[in-house]
């Protein structure tokens, strides 16, 4: 992904990204102290702000590891015959 230009850059409140990605406004907070999110404090008084970008790519990561934990879990339910085509297949005990 390119890097977004500072002027496109759009920022939302903690409170909405919890909205965006249905979770607690508290879950968000740990998200972005963990780094798994990017957000800045901004303004007087600072507030937390939460990159939209950042969400995005928090959503693309965790369809990812969705995809491969999926994957996995399909590659320990076949049997080596049913992949390679030859032999007695083998059924759940």
């Amino acid at each position: 992904m390119s890097p977004v230009p500072p002027a496109e850059r759009r920022f939302v409140a903690p409170s909405q990204a919890a909205e965006i990605l249905q979770i607690s406004v508290d879950e968000v907070m740990s998200l972005v102290q963990s780094g798994q999110v990017r957000g800045a404090r901004v303004g007087s008084p600072a507030r937390w702000r939460i990159e939209e970008a950042g969400l995005a790519e928090y959503l693309d990561a965790q369809t990812e590891l969705a995809r491969r934990e999926a994957l996995w879990n399909q590659s320990h339910e076949a049997s080596f015959p049913e992949l390679w085509g030859t032999g007695r297949v083998r059924h759940g005990d």
